[in-house]
């Protein structure tokens, strides 16, 4: 094998090690961009539904509000953003598995849920 392509094969696989190492030890793998509705869908439906109605199970044990009311849609995009990072009652906190961004996205998909009712 000539010389030169050896020294080139090597850098860009030093190069591609490197890169991988750096983006698992700091935590930066690419992940995919979840929407608002597939956030809620996993972590919000179990209580709220599907509909954000509250008319599951867990939803009238605790007495969950409709997400689509009039009470909980007055409430400004940055009280629901709030809320969902601190959590409330048994609803426990998102701010540090979600962070801002996602937390906006699924605020946005609340509203969604009430322009559908």
């Amino acid at each position: 094998m000539n010389t030169t392509l050896f020294r080139k094969l090597t850098l860009a696989a030093l190069a591609s090690t490197t890169f991988l190492a750096s983006s698992v030890v700091f935590g930066q793998a690419a992940k995919p961009a979840e929407s608002g509705a597939a956030i809620y869908k996993r972590l919000c439906a179990g209580c709220h539904g599907p509909d954000g109605a509250g008319a599951t199970t867990m939803g009238k044990m605790f007495k969950l509000r409709d997400l689509r009311s009039a009470d909980v849609q007055k409430m400004t995009n940055a009280q629901l953003a709030d809320l969902i990072a601190k959590g409330k009652g048994k609803m426990p906190a998102y701010e540090k598995s979600l962070g801002t961004d996602r937390i906006h996205a699924v605020v946005t998909h609340l509203r969604d849920l009430a322009k559908a009712k």
